[in-house]
């Protein structure tokens, strides 16, 4: 299959500095691709929706990258890691005086094709596992909300199993990997599963939400794989003994927080924000313990569905709580939504805010917005992990400029994924019982805070504040 190239073309009845000026505002609504970029300017993070396929079967895709050349009034090129890698441009030409014609060109790479044929419904084979290879599976969000803080799972597992194979591979036989596009949906998440369990993996990674992650151990409890979730999760009862959940837990997380946020803002008064499933239940009821113990109260709750770009009914609630500090376990777009309007609403001067999920790409995508929120996290792209400087040269090495940020979302899959093959090296036909025990009993350093030797189960954390619209490491979890 081969590379190929999109095209979308209207006429504005505006002038070309109108249109281009209005790129990426909210008030240009979706006729602009609906986009959303907080300023024409080269490295900013852009959002927007392109129009595929032809007129009677149209449907729309959500591509999310940054801007990597700006000529005002007339083009705007953009670098995508998703759903698919590529470079959009956008070309703005006057038609008189006050009239725009607007076009947009895609170039679309084999990945992107796979993309689109599997999106709607296509069938591609998948060449059998050789001889000489072991086969694993990541399951990330090309697409969907979780997609914003998904952005480099791809690329940091692509550079893991790359690394790996170059150290010898496991035991002389080379690492293989199979990336698939959970949508941020559970169903879909089972699919694909499926799909990798036929294709022959023998341990899947789960880069995903905690309700897709339930649906994939639903479809994979009995077949013959281990399932690893190396992304923040509230853990729950899932670990059996061939599952096994690591990352950030978000009892740690508030604990690390809510001490310091309380102590710099005398705030006492917490409202909880979270999405309806199992992840912000298992966050919100260890806020409920923690915040009691800081003397603090809990004056206000909502969950909202997975999703929801209107958060105005959320903010007013909030407004009426008295509320002196807001917690977000929201995830991707739903916190990139709801944090720009509660800046919007002027709750920045109201209230201190703290989130869960405030990883890089998020913040970029918030903008100025996210403005002095707090979080608590076990890696920063910048942070003082030892070797974090070295995993980033290799990876802007391999991706280039544009490539999407490190966050703990993206490179505990990088860890993970090494961790593994030193723990399955000499036997990397096991059965899943087996891996799980030696990954366990691997580890990385217990304890150590460097990349490939951090202890992935229980990593400790570092807190952070947004300021100038990047995350600043101010201290580490006591």
């Amino acid at each position: 299959m081969t590379s190929t190239t999109l095209t979308a073309e209207s006429v504005v009845e505006l002038a070309a500095h109108e249109v281009y000026r209005m790129f990426g505002r909210p008030e240009s609504g979706s006729w602009l691709f609906g986009a959303r970029c907080e300023s024409l300017s080269v490295g900013a993070a852009v959002r927007l929706t392109l129009p595929v396929g032809p007129d009677t079967q149209r449907y729309e895709v959500e591509l999310l990258g940054r801007l990597s050349a700006v000529r005002p009034d007339a083009m705007v090129v953009i670098e995508h890691a998703q759903p698919w890698r590529g470079r959009l441009k956008l070309t703005f030409e006057k038609l008189g005086r006050s009239r725009t014609r607007l076009r947009v060109r895609a170039d679309v790479s084999n990945s992107g094709l796979e993309w689109l044929v599997r999106h709607t419904g296509g069938v591609l084979s998948v060449p059998p596992v050789r001889p000489d290879a072991v086969r694993i599976g990541v399951v990330t969000s090309k697409s969907g909300p979780a997609a914003i803080y998904s952005m480099a799972t791809e690329y940091l597992a692509e550079l893991a199993v790359d690394e790996v194979n170059r150290d010898g591979g496991l035991d002389g036989r080379r690492l293989e990997l199979l990336v698939v596009d959970d949508a941020t949906d559970p169903e879909v998440a089972a699919a694909e599963a499926r799909r990798l369990v036929r294709a022959g993996c023998r341990a899947i990674f789960a880069c995903t939400t905690s309700s897709s992650f339930a649906a994939i151990e639903d479809v994979t409890r009995a077949d013959d794989v281990l399932l690893v979730q190396p992304v923040m999760n509230e853990r729950g009862t899932h670990d059996t003994a061939s599952v096994l959940r690591l990352g950030e837990q978000p009892s740690a997380q508030i604990e690390a927080v809510a001490r310091r946020l309380v102590q710099s803002t005398g705030g006492r008064g917490w409202y909880l924000v979270g999405e309806g499933y199992s992840w912000s239940y298992g966050a919100h009821e260890a806020a409920r313990s923690v915040v009691p113990a800081m003397r603090g109260r809990v004056v206000g709750e909502t969950f909202t569905p997975l999703g929801t770009s209107d958060f105005g009914p959320v903010i007013e609630k909030i407004q009426r709580s008295g509320a002196e500090i807001v917690m977000s376990s929201l995830v991707g777009s739903d916190e990139v939504e709801f944090q720009r309007q509660c800046a919007a609403a002027g709750l920045r001067s109201s209230v201190s805010r703290m989130s869960l999920v405030m990883d890089e790409s998020t913040c970029a995508h918030i903008g100025s917005a996210a403005e002095g929120i707090w979080t608590a996290l076990a890696y920063f792209q910048d942070g003082p992990a030892t070797g974090a400087g070295e995993l980033l040269t290799r990876y802007q090495d391999a991706y280039g400029r544009w490539a999407p940020p490190i966050s703990t979302l993206s490179e505990t899959v990088y860890e993970a994924i090494h961790q593994y093959a030193q723990a399955v090296r000499r036997d990397p036909d096991a059965g899943p019982r087996s891996q799980r025990r030696a990954l366990l009993q691997h580890r990385g350093g217990r304890g150590g805070t460097g990349v490939g030797a951090r202890d992935l189960l229980v990593p400790p954390l570092y807190l952070a504040e947004v300021r100038a619209g990047a995350l600043h490491v101010f201290d580490e979890a006591g």
